[in-house]
């Protein structure tokens, strides 16, 4: 069983470095914000830098923040490519589980890949729940003998794994994923806070709707925290504004016209203007409530306009 290393261990990367541990596998962990001294008890190996990490695993692991964050970790001092450098007889595989621009996962996998090494993309959907289950959507891009080389570990982390393409496919493919989960968020509080406004009980709008053409995951799990307000975070609106940027600066280098996206990231970068940056991405929600001057909390009458 080869020995894995897994950098960053936030909300995310601290239960699916937990399944790898629990499965079996040697993990060696590696977080800015200090390894979980949970981790180490289940036999979590702490490292002090990315450097350290490499150096001991044969598959790497990364969930970081954002496109900086994942630059740092493989290129910066003590990052891993300083132990890539001076070890290039035992190939390694690093696999960025993050969520950062296509362009830039291009170009560090060929940078990785002139030191002789590999490098995968696998960015997942999910959230938090998703990885506490270990019921992830993992969206990888790597050639075909790496995807096989990395599989059966993410398979311990994830549910639907699919390989989109080479290197970068799997970026493209989650960029498609967060503009549909943007544009379903706002629509989801768009649609609880008219039927609300109009003296519905969002709630029982909300169950109708799960029977009907507009079910979806967002409307079951998301519509459920709007309607009751519970924003504590599985996806930050500070990661999910992160994501329509790379979505948006994507598309601008490919020519796409993308009008729902940008509409969206508007509303959200009102929620980051209002304090909200550390809340759920749910708490869309909170922004449609004050344009409406009008809280799903507090329902009213269901009377017809005078």
């Amino acid at each position: 069983m080869k020995e894995i290393g897994f950098i960053g261990l936030g909300i995310m990367g601290k239960p699916m470095a937990r399944h790898l541990i629990e499965y079996g596998y040697t993990v060696f962990l590696n977080s800015r914000s200090g390894v979980p001294d949970e981790l180490i008890a289940l036999g979590g190996r702490a490292c002090p830098a990315p450097k350290d990490v490499a150096e001991k695993s044969d598959i790497i692991f990364l969930m970081l923040p954002d496109t900086a964050h994942v630059e740092t970790v493989l290129f910066a001092q003590n990052g891993i490519a300083e132990a890539l450098l001076v070890d290039r007889s035992r190939p390694r595989i690093i696999v960025d589980m993050s969520s950062i621009s296509p362009v830039q996962t291009w170009a560090f996998a060929k940078r990785l890949s002139e030191l002789g090494h590999h490098y995968a993309d696998a960015p997942v959907s999910g959230g938090e729940i998703g990885a506490q289950n270990a019921t992830l959507t993992i969206m990888v891009g790597a050639t075909e003998a790496i995807f096989e080389t990395i599989k059966p570990a993410l398979a311990v982390m994830g549910q639907t794994i699919t390989r989109i393409g080479d290197p970068g496919a799997g970026q493209i493919c989650k960029v498609a994923n967060q503009i549909v989960v943007a544009l379903t968020l706002e629509a989801v509080a768009e649609a609880l806070v008219f039927a609300s406004k109009a003296g519905a009980d969002p709630e029982k709008v909300r169950q109708a709707l799960l029977g009907g053409f507009a079910a979806s995951r967002i409307l079951e799990v998301h519509g459920e925290r709007m309607i009751k307000h519970t924003f504590d975070p599985g996806f930050r609106i500070d990661l999910q504004v992160k994501d329509l940027d790379i979505a948006l600066a994507s598309a601008s280098a490919l020519g796409v016209s993308l009008p729902g996206t940008a509409l969206a990231q508007s509303l959200y970068n009102a929620c980051m203007a209002q304090g909200d940056a550390r809340l759920d991405n749910s708490a869309i929600v909170r922004i449609l409530e004050k344009l409406a001057e009008h809280d799903l909390t507090q329902p009213i009458p269901c009377n017809a306009p005078d």
